[in-house]
């Protein structure tokens, strides 16, 4: 397999869809696969016909089993091997700056960094039977790279529980513990992910992006600096069409057409 085809990319009903091709890998992410995941989030942050994104694995084995293992040598030196896992970082902070919001199709089991992936995305939905966690502490290493989304995701108990044991958590009970929105019995998968995809990508792609932006940027602010900051995207909000257009629909009682402006 070619590294073109390791990550495809879809666009269909304003939907982009991302999936990581490396089933006979369970998805694994080797440096070239994390290369072609940033370029497919770029790409499609400057597509104005994609609303909304799916990020998902090919098969129904695994979302993604994390980092593969089999790529992590120091043959370019440890330098470079250390550039190129700070590579998964950029990721992570391509898909908080992506300018749809996205929804992961977690198809099979997401371990390690495919769970970074998946509390990295806006909502999340599970297929039953689906395990979720940080096993590479069997490997004698901590889930230090996505540490960042865990202490974002998750109480700090069960962060520290999952972290600190290894243990993989189911659909059902992730969803329990806050780790993705729904966990749906296999056969039910697409269709709740496209329920969702429909329900957000019929807002204004442009109060999304701006909405998306303010979450990401204030999240880490005090309480004061975030009301601040989000004041001001208040009324940058207001000076949008679609939000004009947005009270017309409202007080002539009839559906928006939404610009994306």
């Amino acid at each position: 397999m070619s590294d073109d085809d390791i990550v495809l990319t879809d666009v269909e009903d304003n939907v982009g869809t991302v999936t990581i091709n490396r089933p006979n890998r369970r998805n694994a992410l080797s440096n070239a696969t994390v290369e072609a995941l940033i370029e497919a989030f770029d790409d499609f942050s400057e597509d104005d016909d994609v609303h909304v994104v799916v990020l998902t694995g090919a098969g129904d084995k695994a979302f993604c089993a994390g980092g593969d293992v089999g790529d992590q040598q120091a043959g370019g030196g440890m330098l470079e091997m250390h550039n190129e896992r700070g590579r998964f970082a950029d990721l992570l902070v391509t898909m908080n700056e992506s300018a749809a919001p996205i929804v992961a199709r977690v198809n099979g089991h997401a371990l390690g960094g495919g769970l970074g992936l998946v509390l990295n995305s806006d909502v999340a939905v599970a297929a039953e039977g689906a395990d979720l966690g940080t096993p590479e502490l069997k490997l004698g290493l901590f889930p230090m790279m996505i540490l960042a989304v865990i202490q974002r995701n998750l109480p700090r108990k069960r962060a520290m529980e999952m972290v600190l044991t290894g243990e993989k958590y189911e659909a059902t009970e992730a969803e329990a513990f806050g780790m993705i929105n729904y966990a749906v019995a296999p056969d039910e998968l697409d269709a709740k992910v496209e329920e969702m995809t429909d329900k957000i990508g019929g807002y204004s792609s442009a109060i999304l992006e701006l909405g998306r932006r303010a979450f990401y940027q204030t999240q880490d602010m005090s309480f004061e600096e975030a009301l601040n900051t989000l004041h001001k995207d208040l009324t940058i909000n207001t000076f949008t069409e679609d939000m004009g257009e947005g009270m017309a629909a409202f007080f002539s009682d009839r559906d928006p057409d939404w610009s994306g402006k």
